[in-house]
């Protein structure tokens, strides 16, 4: 198909990269972010600067959005100065945050009324599947829109699946959140048990993660640990808030929780240490408090 220009708004540790694939793959792309450094950022990599999420609507025939919570993407796609004021029948909205779905649906449904279908498509995989275009991707929305926009999508994920109606995509990556800080926790506790026994932790992880339990957590989040790295790819803080939505949606649906509303607590008490801004490894200090250890190796 003819390339749309394509309108990106958000250029964080997700979407910078992601915006720069789709300019890599000669999309022509207007991007715009509340930091004008960012912006900046894409021009000099072949971008027109945007002003305004409006502007960049009227400018595209086709917008991506990926900004941090629900109230963002109400602003960024229903406010004043909004998408939804720049945007013609025809167009389309490929909606990539992790927000509560039900304000995804109100949202599309708002597009809706305007000629302007929109696909909920979060995405999992981190900043480093955001540069290398390996995202996993989990859609919501129209069909016929799904399958039209699948060669965008490509451009920057590798796994990518339709689910459903406006609001499936988003309902899918809480499910992806609830086992990835189940994971997270299992790997702090492995590494924490080896600790208070006093065993090598490194070989510990090293024997563990050939085993039965590896998984791409244990590979990748376990030597941070262990070297006390928590520079964050995904923040403790944007985990918390994406545990918020799935309580939110668990509690609509009557579904028990409860690991994943444990470790939702042990993140809160990072938090109010005031660690929100460490990297989800970090979960491990909780562990530390909790059993008078500490993890290295």
């Amino acid at each position: 198909m003819t390339k749309p220009v394509i309108g990106f708004i958000g250029l964080g540790r997700m979407g910078a990269p992601m915006a720069k694939n789709l300019l890599a793959a000669d999309h022509p792309l207007i991007a715009y972010d509340i930091v004008p450094d960012k912006v900046e950022a894409l021009v000099e990599a072949g971008a027109k600067a945007g002003s305004s999420c409006r502007q960049v609507a009227r400018e595209s025939q086709l917008i991506i959005s990926i900004v941090p919570d629900s109230p963002d993407v109400e602003e960024a796609i229903l406010g004043a100065e909004g998408v939804i004021q720049g945007v013609s029948a025809g167009d389309v909205l490929i909606e990539m945050s992790t927000i509560a779905p039900g304000v995804g649906r109100r949202v599309a449904a708002a597009l809706d009324e305007k000629g302007v279908p929109m696909l909920d498509c979060p995405v999992s995989g981190g900043p480093q599947g955001a540069e290398a275009g390996t995202l996993s991707i989990m859609s919501g929305g129209p069909e016929e829109t799904f399958q039209q926009y699948l060669p965008v999508l490509q451009v920057m994920g590798e796994r990518i699946e339709h689910f459903g109606p406006s609001g499936s995509g988003y309902m899918v990556k809480l499910c992806n959140q609830v086992g990835c800080v189940i994971t997270i926790q299992a790997v702090c506790e492995v590494l924490g048990l080896a600790a208070k026994a006093g065993l090598d932790v490194r070989k510990v992880w090293q024997t563990v993660g050939s085993g039965l339990a590896a998984s791409r957590i244990m590979e990748l989040l376990g030597p941070k640990m262990l070297e006390r790295d928590y520079a964050p790819g995904f923040t403790l803080s944007l985990q918390e808030k994406d545990l918020r939505l799935v309580a939110a949606a668990a509690d609509e649906l009557e579904m028990p929780l409860p690991a994943t509303t444990l470790v939702h607590q042990l993140i809160r008490s990072l938090s109010a240490k005031g660690k929100g801004e460490l990297g989800t490894q970090a979960l491990i200090l909780a562990l530390e408090d909790l059993a008078n250890c500490k993890v290295e190796g």
